[in-house]
């Protein structure tokens, strides 16, 4: 057998193999050893069959066992020479492989890039205080009132805070924007809804709760809507100015509860005090799972930065489909239809690509670390990510334990996410912490 190896990118590698007539001869032999041993033919006992009857008779499946036995043979030889360390298989070319012939095969296969690992213990990273000002405090005892609140008719001109009952119907230059969206009537008309005066969040129609204090029961406005020029609501109506004819029906003045002994109890607590320490307590937490989030960013933006190699194509390639897939699925719940992705088709491709690219780096970056530092997946790695995956997939474990039992790939894709996450834990574990200093508003807020 003879190999020979041909680089066709820093990644990418072309194995030529080419075995003699007596290699091929005896790889033809063993397979149709093999099926006159299983042969069940009438008038013959098992393995008794006459060869050349066996050979008549099974002679398309033989063909097929005895190619992918050759295809096989090379392969396995051709890695054990050359040492490489194989991620995907990209193309097999087996040729004429033909008994009493010599066969030449030629695979081609990405492999692990070679790169040399910076330091990545003492990482630097920036993190939050985690204290809490009076004003977050309060602001978070006013959400807890908030959704307790009662709502209220109220005989008065609308003001912030307030929600109004409303009928609007818009248009754009003229023309009815039933006509621009028909698909999607809340952007066009509507005969009754409720919008929140000034709020904090846009509703539906973007700023048009901010232009409704002041209004009455009864009164009527023409209302002038800019939709901005990203507006995923309604593709058709991105960077269009709007005018909608309003109505209003009835205005409603939210009523916060009192602070008494009955709203503490409601949050498990006896006093202010204790509502002040709990609520403490939970924006410490809150903010220490933040830091840790931002410190895993901060730490994967730094390694990827400092590491430059080529990503092998087809690794990049099956992420920029995952990549794309995934967006696609967030814009769709977010309303964006399908018509707007093929619009956007090779803008969106190009981003997938790149992101993928940066995706796959990283991964073997972190790859190249966990063995360094022999990271690997333990039992209790795999229980608790079946755990949280029936959790949030509502669905037995037993159930999904089967499911990757069967599926191999999606096993060893869920135990390489569980090695990335361990091993980017330990640089966080190993990472230098400064903690930001508070803004000088934070600190008049908490004086």
């Amino acid at each position: 057998m003879n190999v020979q190896l041909n680089s066709l990118s820093d990644t990418r590698k072309s194995l030529v193999i080419t075995l003699d007539k007596s290699e091929v001869d005896a790889e033809h032999q063993a397979v149709v050893a093999e099926f006159i041993k299983l042969a069940r033919i009438p008038g013959f006992r098992p393995g008794k069959a006459p060869a050349a009857m066996v050979a008549k008779r099974f002679a398309k499946d033989i063909t097929e066992e005895f190619k992918q036995k050759v295809i096989a043979k090379a392969y396995r030889a051709a890695l054990e020479e050359q040492k490489l360390d194989v991620l995907n298989v990209v193309n097999v070319e087996p040729g004429a492989v033909e008994a009493g012939l010599s066969a030449a095969v030629t695979v081609t296969v990405d492999v692990r890039p070679e790169f040399a690992l910076p330091d990545y213990t003492g990482m630097a990273t920036e993190v939050a205080p985690t204290d809490s000002t009076e004003s977050e405090v309060e602001a978070v005892i006013e959400g807890l009132r908030g959704e307790r609140a009662e709502f209220k008719v109220a005989e008065r001109p609308a003001q912030k805070s307030d929600y109004v009952k409303l009928a609007y119907e818009g248009s754009v230059e003229g023309k009815p924007v039933t006509e621009l969206v028909p698909d999607k009537q809340i952007y066009g008309k509507v005969p009754q809804t409720w919008e929140e005066v000034d709020g904090a969040q846009d509703g539906v129609i973007p700023g048009l709760g901010k232009q409704l204090a002041g209004l009455k029961p009864g009164d009527k406005k023409d209302v002038t809507v800019a939709f901005p020029a990203d507006f995923a609501g309604a593709p058709a109506l991105a960077g269009k100015t709007a005018v909608y004819a309003v109505e209003v029906q009835e205005i409603r003045e939210r009523v916060l509860p009192p602070m008494d002994e009955a709203f503490f109890k409601s949050q498990q607590v006896d006093d202010l005090e204790g509502l002040k320490t709990s609520v403490r307590n939970n924006l410490k937490l809150q903010k220490e799972y933040q830091n840790r989030a931002e410190q895993r960013r901060q730490i994967t933006e730094a390694l990827a930065a400092k590491v430059e190699f080529s990503a092998p194509d087809s690794l990049v390639e099956s992420e920029t489909q995952s990549v794309l897939r995934q967006f696609i699925e967030e814009n769709m719940r977010r309303g964006v239809p399908q018509e707007q992705f093929e619009k956007d088709k090779k803008e969106l491709f190009e981003s997938a690509r790149k992101a993928a690219a940066k995706r796959v780096r990283l991964q073997l970056i972190l790859a190249k670390i966990a063995e360094a530092e022999k990271i690997q997946v333990e039992e209790k790695d795999m229980d608790n990510f079946i755990y949280r995956e029936a959790m949030r997939s509502k669905q037995s474990p037993d159930k999904l334990v089967k499911e990757l039992t069967k599926n191999r790939d999606a096993l060893r894709g869920v135990q390489q996410s569980i090695i990335f996450d361990k091993t980017v834990d330990f640089l966080v574990s190993k990472a230098s912490v400064t903690v930001k200093q508070p803004t000088t508003t934070d600190n008049k807020a908490s004086a």
